[in-house]
């Protein structure tokens, strides 16, 4: 079997190296090994969790090529500049922001708002019957099972430290009198209203004094945040928060639909696993 394997491998050439990186088909489309490696590290989950989200994501995509869904640049740009508004931004300021908070660029920014409204136009493909409203109930339930969700610190004030290896932010973290000159620092504030969830999320699990995990930073190296101070903010009252909590049910809602409907399709679609990378300690 493997003096077979090898001949067909060699008789293919350059298409049995495109080959080799592929560890699961999805109705013939292809997930790579890199790609499943490159999600755990950025999502910091394991890879079966990982995995359902690659396929789910595959069959959202092939979804939205069946039905000829798409989204112009006339409406991506709209998009950001309702979003930049209802954080009273303007459009440059926005972008400053995702740019400190993600370190993505205007051009990720624009194809990552491209991905959200045509996930929207799915759902509003899928969905036959229209969602109704939250009631005023459904709002006072959700506020009360979710206040940590609202009541949140109102900035964190850190020290990034970036670095190309790993293993020296590593070192820089277990020796704090650590220096080397591959590692680079600045100061930065972060409001929690104009980060990313996950960077939220990131500064709010960590202690003053303390430094965060090591994540990448999005440009080939590392990055892990020294917390100096946090600023506590008021608890937010209801009545301040009634918009964002109806978006927050009806997103919750949307994604119930899309989650059943594409539960379904995976036990239909033609999925095969070839392989997949090898779990690190």
């Amino acid at each position: 079997m493997y003096k077979v394997l090898f001949f067909i491998l060699l008789s293919l050439g350059l298409q049995a190296k495109m080959i080799d990186g592929v560890a699961i088909l999805v109705q013939d489309e292809p997930i790579t090994m890199l790609e499943i490696t490159d999600a755990m590290t950025l999502s910091h989950l394991d890879q079966t969790k990982t995995i359902d989200l690659l396929i789910r994501k595959k069959l959202e995509d092939q979804e939205i090529k069946a039905r000829k869904i798409t989204v112009g640049e006339d409406e991506v740009i709209d998009e950001i500049k309702r979003m930049a508004a209802q954080n009273n931004m303007s459009v440059s300021q926005f972008y400053e922001a995702v740019a400190s908070s993600q370190n993505l660029t205007s051009e990720q920014v624009q194809k990552e708002m491209k991905e959200r409204l045509l996930s929207q136009k799915l759902f509003q493909a899928i969905a036959y019957v229209r969602m109704d409203e939250p009631s005023e109930q459904e709002i006072k339930d959700y506020y009360e099972l979710n206040k940590a969700k609202f009541n949140h610190p109102q900035s964190f004030s850190t020290i990034i430290y970036e670095a190309k290896a790993q293993n020296l932010l590593q070192q820089k973290i277990d020796n704090p009198m650590f220096y080397s000159a591959e590692i680079g620092h600045k100061e930065q504030v972060f409001e929690y209203n104009k980060i990313a969830p996950q960077l939220a999320e990131l500064l709010e699990k960590t202690p003053i004094n303390h430094f965060s995990e090591i994540i990448p930073n999005g440009k080939d190296g590392f990055v892990s945040f020294y917390i100096q101070d946090i600023t506590k903010s008021e608890e937010f009252k209801i009545e301040s928060m009634k918009a964002q909590i109806e978006n927050m049910i009806m997103a919750d809602k949307r994604e119930q639909v899309l989650r059943e409907y594409f539960d379904r399709a995976r036990l239909n679609a033609n999925i095969k696993t070839l392989r997949l990378p090898q779990a690190t300690e």
